[in-house]
């Protein structure tokens, strides 16, 4: 499948060749909201910590006799009914980290990204590391193209200029090609990338040779385009 590349004008000047494995699949629903709540799971930090009554100053005399004052029994003013007393059952220190089979963390990376392409909110972007350091001439280039509430600018590699023209621009974020995930992609309702980043994530995440089989979506896209469909051998 291929896709239009257009320049910091907005003027389609070429077009790159994308990988179905990649940008071509059926989105898995299920496996992206799994993948998106493992991540989010394991960016807590589990710091959160309350006190016990046996943790809590003070509380270590008995506040009045057991027996004779008319008053229910106390033991202790740090029990967990006294006004600054100890929590009953409150967070303690804790991992909240989650686990995924690597297969459905790649899976989730590709769907993803080919429910950007599928949305049509995947805008390649040749010369993007040309760009003036500056946010004026970033804010003129994001007028030129498609536009969105949020957009995820991914590059292949560090780019002081491309980072400093979007530092102060509000719901723009940059991200390293090799550091793509569910979270910023589901996130950011529009993704510009360069052609060097996409072969970057095609690199990482394509399937490799022995596990290209066509996928019951591509068979009902080309089907639907009048193309001939290839055999398994063939795919």
């Amino acid at each position: 499948m291929k896709i239009d590349v257009v320049n910091t004008s907005g003027e389609v000047v070429a077009n790159q060749e994308l990988d179905e494995t990649v940008w071509g699949i059926e989105p898995n629903i299920s496996v992206m909201h799994q993948a998106l709540l493992r991540q989010q799971a394991n960016a807590r930090l589990g710091t959160h910590d309350t006190k016990t009554r046996g943790e809590v100053r003070g509380g270590g005399r008995k506040p009045w006799r057991q027996k004779g004052t008319g008053r229910a029994r106390q033991g202790s003013i740090r029990a967990p009914q006294w006004t600054g007393g100890g929590v009953v059952w409150g967070p303690h220190p804790r991992k909240y980290t989650q686990a995924m089979p690597k297969q459905m963390s790649r899976l989730a990376i590709r769907s993803a990204l080919s429910a950007k392409v599928q949305d049509e909110r995947l805008t390649v972007v040749q010369g993007l590391s040309d760009i003036e350091p500056r946010t004026k001439a970033m804010k003129a280039l994001l007028e030129k193209l498609p536009q969105g509430r949020s957009v995820l600018i991914v590059i292949p590699e560090k780019n002081d200029a491309i980072e400093r023209a979007s530092g102060n621009l509000e719901n723009v974020r940059i991200c390293l090609a090799s550091y793509v995930n569910v979270r910023d992609l589901l996130k950011f309702e529009r993704v510009l990338i360069t052609p060097e980043a996409i072969e970057k994530i095609e690199s990482l995440w394509a399937l490799p040779e022995n596990k290209r089989t066509p996928s019951a979506f591509k068979l009902a896209r080309q089907t639907a385009r009048g193309e001939s469909v290839p055999s398994v051998k063939e795919a």
